[in-house]
């Protein structure tokens, strides 16, 4: 049997796997809400967890949201906005479609070699008189070049919007990444490194009643007494199931992240340093979460197609993630043209997401590493 060939009682490790705290911890939450009959609507689970957050995260404001899309969706609506979202094209679909849903037009900006975000230095260029927004992302937990965002956003005049979905709990030169723009997405799907089963929210690091009351309106249909209905909302509340296993995993979120550390090292101990195989650079300034392994593959003798169909026939998922970009989806690519974007295109091509969570045992990262290496 080679090195790569997997056992009959060897289980599949998929690219991730969700955290679960102990389930008494859960079910003692579950009487609570038995016994209160109160499922939805901002109850008691729904506010401890907001606040919670709202200091875990160091922001000033906080608002939760049924997933990270709607979160993402109603925010860009909150700043009533018309006309381009400059964005990036390395990212989930929900960062793009969250802009049309808007009835804005998305305008795709490169992004950088060294850690994937948005390319600031190719941004002035995409700026036109119909620019309203920048919606940057910070891609694998990669943080993006905040101050110069915050500087171009000063300059013309724009908000800067951040998809940071994938940045939970992390943290830049000492502050919470949910402080810096003028407001931030977080997601809390059941993949992410916390999550509510399904959730996400919306945060600000500075006080914005204003803007905070608007999001509050559009995520419970514009409601905002029995008799009064100021605003076309949608449906957007998070429920108090959500939020109990949200506050459960917050109890354990350290050894969550700690444990991906173990497994994020394991990796670059073993694959680093490989002719052909390339991390991003980490950054000194950035306090990380380890959401994500990403690994490119380029040149003799790995080719990121051929360790992704290895990997699978030994029961591993790893993930060509993001493949394709946005802009060449089937819904955007008569609007768009990949070649614009070439080094997204490039990187989209030679990265793939290893498996990485904090019960994943460190013998199979070294299997995995071993089928990843293995020359054909």
């Amino acid at each position: 049997m080679s090195a790569g060939q997997r056992k009959p009682e060897e289980a599949v490790i998929n690219v991730t796997r969700a955290s679960l705290p102990p389930i008494e911890e859960y079910q003692a939450m579950l009487r609570e809400i038995w016994e209160s009959a109160q499922l939805t609507n901002m109850g008691r689970y729904h506010e401890e967890l907001r606040e919670r957050l709202r200091r875990y995260l160091r922001v000033e404001e906080l608002e939760l949201f049924v997933n990270g899309h709607s979160a993402l969706e109603l925010l860009l609506q909150a700043f009533s906005l018309k006309g381009e979202v400059i964005t990036t094209p390395f990212t989930f679909a929900s960062t793009t479609h969250a802009i049309v849903r808007n009835g804005l037009k998305p305008v795709f900006c490169d992004i950088t070699e060294k850690n994937y975000t948005i390319d600031v230095e190719k941004l002035p260029e995409k700026i036109t008189e119909n620019t309203c927004a920048i919606l940057p992302v910070h891609v694998y937990g990669n943080i993006c070049a905040v101050h110069k965002l915050s500087e171009m956003g000063r300059k013309y005049h724009i908000p800067v919007i951040y998809d940071a979905a994938h940045a939970f709990g992390e943290s830049y030169e000492g502050r919470g990444v949910g402080s810096y723009g003028d407001a931030s997405m977080f997601s809390f799907h059941a993949t992410k490194v916390f999550h509510t089963i399904e959730g996400g929210a919306v945060s600000l690091g500075r006080k914005d009643p204003e803007l905070m009351e608007r999001l509050y309106e559009l995520k419970n249909f514009g409601i905002l007494g029995q008799e009064e209905v100021a605003s076309v909302g949608a449906n957007g509340k998070m429920n108090e199931f959500s939020a109990a296993m949200g506050l459960c995993n917050l109890n354990h979120i350290s050894e969550y992240i700690e444990g991906r550390k173990r497994v994020f090292e394991r990796y670059r101990e073993i694959l680093s340093g490989r002719r052909g195989i390339l991390f991003p650079e980490p950054d000194p300034d950035t306090k990380s979460n380890y959401a994500y392994l990403p690994v490119r593959f380029f040149g003799a003798p790995y080719s990121r197609d051929a360790i992704f169909e290895r990997l699978g026939k030994n029961g591993i998922h790893a993930r060509k993630y993001f493949y394709p970009c946005v802009n060449a989806y089937r819904c955007y690519r008569e609007q768009y043209d990949e070649r614009e974007t070439p080094v997204a295109g490039r990187i989209s091509r030679e990265i793939l997401t290893l498996p990485i969570y904090p019960g994943l045992p460190l013998e199979e990262v070294d299997r995995i590493c071993r089928i990843v290496l293995e020359e054909r």
